[in-house]
């Protein structure tokens, strides 16, 4: 099994057409078409359906997959790893982390970075914890910040603790009720949440705890980004939980109201798979983080 014959293989998985596959990949299409033919030669099994030119995956091309392209981002972590200087003067790291977590803690901590090693290309990709653990396991990130607990705990990853967040309410200037110096789960009971989309930690975990105090919570309009519900908030259609970092990096036109006990709060971890080391620009950006909590 070749590398190439991989990287083939994957373009036409992706494409579903020999053709546009070979001009991805920068080769003639009667070569890749004998390429994959020789894989799935060696493997004793068709890879591809090729029914009246529809090109489907077989149940075998379907298992290798994941795993062609797990081998594809592992060569191309090594490549990169080897390419780098040894001060840090190039390179790239693939960071994925939470909408909130890009608002409130990575903008200090990047620009540090940057500052400190301009050379190194930064490619963010936002997320819930599930999707990023799940780009993480395959390759294509190579740290990730998510919320734990994981929705779906992995072996093949290790996480360190960064910090624990408290949550507030954040609401419209005008909003009387919360005014106040803090205000209970329970209070939002009549009050209509601008809510996250679906897949967002801040959602499940809001929603959690309204149902723990025994009441399901009614959304003025759910399905935004952190952006949206911050704008949807500041023009008085509802209030919203969201972290404390962001509601103090808001700006004006919002009332900030801290949670009475017992307050919601969050934990925010950084991730990275255990089988491979990242790349050594990622562990620079990852040692930076850790550092403000005191970590080596």
């Amino acid at each position: 099994m070749q590398f190439q014959q991989l990287l083939y293989f994957v373009a036409v998985a992706e494409t579903r057409h020999f053709t546009q596959a070979a001009e991805q990949v920068h080769v003639s299409q009667p070569s890749l078409s004998q390429q994959v033919r020789a894989l799935e030669k060696e493997l004793g099994a068709e890879l591809f359906s090729r029914a009246r030119g529809n090109i489907a995956l077989t149940d075998a091309g379907e298992a290798l997959l994941p795993l062609a392209r797990r081998i594809l981002a592992d060569a191309d972590t090594a490549r990169i790893e080897v390419q780098e200087l040894a001060q840090l003067r190039r390179g790239r790291i693939r960071l994925g982390a939470t909408p909130s977590v890009c608002t409130g803690l990575l903008p200090d901590v990047l620009r540090a970075f940057h500052d400190r090693h301009p050379g190194i290309q930064l490619l963010l990709e936002e997320g819930g914890s599930h999707d990023l653990v799940r780009e993480l396991a395959r390759g294509a990130l190579d740290l990730a910040i998510v919320v734990l607990p994981l929705p779906s705990p992995s072996p093949a990853l290790t996480t360190v603790e960064l910090l624990r967040e408290d949550l507030v309410v954040v609401s419209s200037p005008d909003a009387r009720k919360f005014g106040g110096k803090s205000v209970r789960v329970a209070d939002l009971r009549r009050e209509r949440l601008v809510m996250f989309r679906h897949g967002y930690d801040l959602r499940e975990l809001t929603v959690a705890a309204c149902r723990a105090e025994g009441f399901e919570p009614e959304f003025a309009v759910e399905g935004g980004e952190m952006d949206a519900v911050l704008g949807f908030v500041r023009a008085g259609l509802g209030v919203a939980v969201v972290p404390r970092m962001v509601a103090e990096r808001a700006g004006r036109g919002l009332r900030m109201t801290p949670l009475a006990r017992p307050t919601l709060h969050r934990t925010i971890a950084l991730a990275h798979r255990s089988d491979v080391a990242p790349p050594r620009a990622a562990r620079e950006l990852q040692r930076m983080l850790l550092a403000p909590l005191g970590a080596p």
